[in-house]
Order: C-alpha cells, then sequence, then structure tokens
C-alpha cells in the first residue's frame, strides 16, 4: 500500500488516528501524577514521556490542545512539580481506566484502584503499584503550533527504583522491571531485550 497526503483526508476520522498513532512505532506507557492548589490528587496515562538529557536530567512530553480541560498541565502549572511512573505488566488495566475523562474533583487513583504514595515532601503523589518513579520539576513549555500541542520539559529532582533493576553500567534493565511499552492509545506491548551491542564507531577505510 502506498499513501500520500490526498489519500490521508478521506480515512475515516477513528482509523486516521489509530493509523498515525501506531506510525511512529512503539511508546513509552506512563502515569503522569499531580495535585491541584487543594492538593486533590490526580493521575492520567501518557504515551509520549521522552529523554531529553542527562545533564541536566530532564524528561519531555507532549501534551494535547488545551481546547479543552487538562487537569496535569493545569495542576503542573499551579504547583510546578509532578511524577512519572513507568506502567508494568501487573498494573496495565488499572493504568489504562486513568484515561477515562473524569472530572476534576475525582481522583483516578481512587478510580482506577491504583494508591498515591507521597515520598518525603514532594508536592506531586507517586504511584505505589509503581516499580520505577521519577519525581519531575517544572522547568518549561514549547508550544507547537503546527498542531497546538505542547511540549512540557521537567527535571528531575528524584528517583525510586529497586537497586536489582540498574546494571553495573548505570543502564535501567526495563525488561527485568517489566516496563511495557504502549501502541497507539490502547495496546500494551511487552520488551524483550534483542541484542545489547558496542559503541558504533566508523569502519577502517580498506581501500
Amino acid at each position: 500500500m502506498e499513501l500520500n497526503q490526498s489519500d490521508f483526508t478521506r480515512l475515516d476520522t477513528r482509523y486516521r488516528a489509530n493509523f498515525f498513532n501506531t506510525l511512529a512505532g512503539f511508546k513509552s506507557a506512563n502515569l503522569i501524577g499531580t495535585y491541584d492548589e487543594n492538593d486533590k490528587e490526580n493521575l492520567a496515562v501518557f504515551n509520549s514521556v521522552i529523554h531529553l538529557g542527562a545533564n541536566p536530567a530532564l524528561m519531555g512530553f507532549i501534551l494535547r490542545p488545551t481546547t479543552v480541560e487538562r487537569h496535569t498541565y493545569e495542576n503542573i502549572k499551579k504547583t510546578g512539580f509532578y511524577t512519572i511512573n513507568h506502567i508494568h505488566e501487573a498494573i496495565i488495566e488499572k493504568a489504562h481506566h486513568t484515561s477515562a475523562k473524569y472530572p476534576s474533583q475525582i481522583s483516578e487513583f481512587e478510580a482506577s484502584g491504583l494508591h498515591a504514595q507521597v515520598v518525603d515532601d514532594f508536592k506531586a503523589p507517586f504511584v505505589k503499584e509503581s516499580i520505577i518513579k521519577v519525581g519531575l520539576e517544572f522547568r518549561n513549555e514549547y508550544f507547537i503550533k503546527e498542531n497546538d500541542t505542547r511540549l512540557i520539559v521537567g527535571e528531575v529532582v528524584h528517583i525510586s527504583i529497586p537497586k536489582e533493576f540498574i546494571t553495573a553500567e548505570g543502564s535501567i534493565d526495563l525488561p527485568k522491571a517489566q516496563t511495557v511499552a504502549i501502541s497507539g492509545l490502547d495496546s500494551y506491548l511487552k520488551t524483550k531485550l534483542i541484542k545489547k551491542l558496542s559503541y558504533a564507531r566508523p569502519k577502517p577505510n580498506n581501500n
């Protein structure tokens, strides 16, 4: 099958959304936790979390247009803090339920059956059931005018992870931690290491 832009416009709306949501490949599966100004918990599943740098340690995620209520965004802007929690195999169904559109006064933690975890005095809730948990402080946002989305940038200020999932070289063993990936909006997948390769260098000139 070959498609061009004229074909895109003829696709059914839901079909088109599913197609382009899977076109970029597998994505990370995370839950983002926040408090509102009254310390009411909010939790939502995101498939757009990305690594932005190690020094300083930055992570980003894409926020959809704010033409409707975006509780995660509103809370981050008010408090300046949020958490990113890996989804693993045992909590897929509960994690996915946080994508339901609840009003702001309803806690997705309670609605999904997950539990909020308070760590010291950090100003956002972690997911107790998650194995790998990251606390971030909001640093910046970048508006993407082409589709009215935003790149939200945060600095990592707290990490909770069992030591046995960190390799001798510092990498996190995601398959061992049972961290899952997302395809599209609703398909969750296991991860499996195929092969670990050495740092690539230019091949010597054989001419």
